[in-house]
């Protein structure tokens, strides 16, 4: 590489030999000429895009309306000062001008640093915040929850940045079969939060949405300030849908994160709040099957074995033997009252032989109303039997599907009626359906069997 010095001219001949400087070499007379040159400076500006690495060390940029420039503070000389670099702070520093060689930048060493006033951009974020909490648009009591399982979620952000990526493979992990709806907008620069706060508006218009999330990465006050902006504000607070606001990283707050019905504080976490892990949602449903099953299985359990010990009682298995058992209780009562009566017959006729006609005309008339009450006893018994109903003449009428006929009404000519007797079945026909009083229906069986 050929440098040529201020002031060089082309020599003669172009066969002088002209000694080149390396990259490493310039930069370094770079780095001479402006810390011996320059020295010391004083500067004031706002501080913006702050920095924090694993090393401890802090940089970030000192800048006013129109120019700006890099800054670096050393961790040792960071801990000795009393406030720590932060976005919109507007500041004094004391330090030398230099050179980072690595990459050709020149920066302030600073050595000193102190608070002059809050910068232009912080000084704005101040005063929305605190118009718009003055209007309401802060309080805890109007944020909404979010939905339990949303089947349906609306993003807004960078269609190219790490924000959506991040969004969308949380997502994919935790429940798969999520339906997302991105709105691609600018997140950053002129027009962003118009266009922002137009496609909150536009995703509030659909009716198949359940949440919103909006948000971007990381970046620098100026890099985030679009969701400091009114319109934004306004839109998150008119939004019907829950919103959830994930901007910057942990430590960055704006103004939508105020006016949301969730803060998340990366879009990544944003993924996390909105939706549980499917996985959760399989071991909760799990847990409550169980609970409702056990109790369901043991009543089933108890349900079946009195089922069984009922279909196990003689009653229900034959019931001919409970008839039977009456019977037989009626015969051995029957014997019973006849050899007493004989019995005490033979008694009182050895006893009291001067009574005996007047005596067996009492027994006589006793055996006599002892059997109508056997009989009576017997007739009340007959009855119970689930055959008596049809000895007694009547039937069980049921048309061709089975179901028994209790009225008249509703039967249509021409169904094939099966009649169930004591003794056998008949199959008939519809010809006619008479309606009418219970008389009139009786009279005309009367004359039906009549004819028969």
């Amino acid at each position: 590489m050929i440098v040529r010095a201020a002031g060089w001219q082309k020599p003669v001949s172009d066969t002088i030999p002209v000694k080149a400087l390396t990259v490493t070499e310039l930069t370094r007379r770079i780095r001479a000429a402006l810390e011996q040159g320059i020295g010391p400076v004083v500067v004031e500006g706002e501080v913006s895009n702050v920095r924090r690495p694993s090393s401890g060390h802090c940089y970030f940029t000192l800048k006013d309306e129109t120019a700006q420039i890099a800054a670096v503070l050393f961790r040792g000389v960071l801990e000795t000062l009393r406030i720590v670099p932060k976005d919109g702070l507007q500041v004094r520093v004391r330090g030398e001008l230099t050179v980072y060689e690595k990459n050709g930048n020149y920066q302030i060493l600073v050595r000193h640093l102190e608070e002059t006033g809050r910068g232009s951009l912080q000084a704005r974020f101040e005063q929305l915040k605190s118009r718009l909490q003055q209007e309401g648009l802060f309080d805890a009591a109007r944020k909404r929850p979010l939905p339990v399982l949303p089947r349906h979620i609306g993003i807004v952000t960078s269609p190219t940045g790490a924000a959506i990526r991040d969004i969308l493979q949380v997502l994919s992990r935790r429940f798969p079969n999520l339906h997302v709806l991105v709105a691609p907008v600018r997140v950053q620069g002129d027009g962003a939060a118009e266009a922002i706060a137009a496609a909150i508006d536009r995703l509030n218009q659909r009716a198949d949405l359940d949440v919103l999330i909006i948000g971007r990465g990381g970046g620098s006050l100026e890099d985030l300030w679009a969701f400091n902006e009114e319109v934004v504000a306004r839109a998150v607070f008119r939004s019907r849908l829950p919103v959830i606001s994930a901007v910057g990283h942990e430590i960055d707050f704006t103004i939508s994160d105020f006016v949301a019905d969730v803060r998340a504080p990366t879009p990544s976490a944003a993924a996390e709040i909105v939706v549980r892990a499917k996985a959760d949602w399989l071991e909760q449903l799990n847990t409550l099957a169980g609970r409702i099953r056990q109790p369901l299985e043991s009543a089933l359990r108890d349900g079946r074995g009195r089922l069984k010990g009922i279909r196990a009682h003689y009653v229900f298995r034959e019931p001919h033997n409970l008839v039977q058992a009456y019977r037989d209780r009626l015969d051995s009562f029957f014997k019973r009252l006849i050899r007493g009566t004989e019995a005490y017959g033979r008694e009182r006729h050895q006893r009291l032989d001067d009574a005996g006609l007047r005596l067996i005309h009492g027994m006589r008339l006793a055996c006599q109303s002892a059997t109508q009450d056997i009989r009576r006893i017997r007739d009340n018994l007959a009855a119970l039997s689930p055959l008596a109903v049809l000895d007694r003449g009547y039937s069980v009428t049921r048309d061709s599907r089975g179901r028994i006929i209790r009225r008249a009404a509703g039967v249509p000519p021409g169904e094939v009626l099966v009649t169930t007797l004591a003794s056998g079945r008949i199959e008939s026909q519809v010809v006619k359906v008479l309606e009418g009083r219970q008389s009139d229906l009786n009279a005309s069986q009367e004359a039906v069997h009549d004819n028969g």
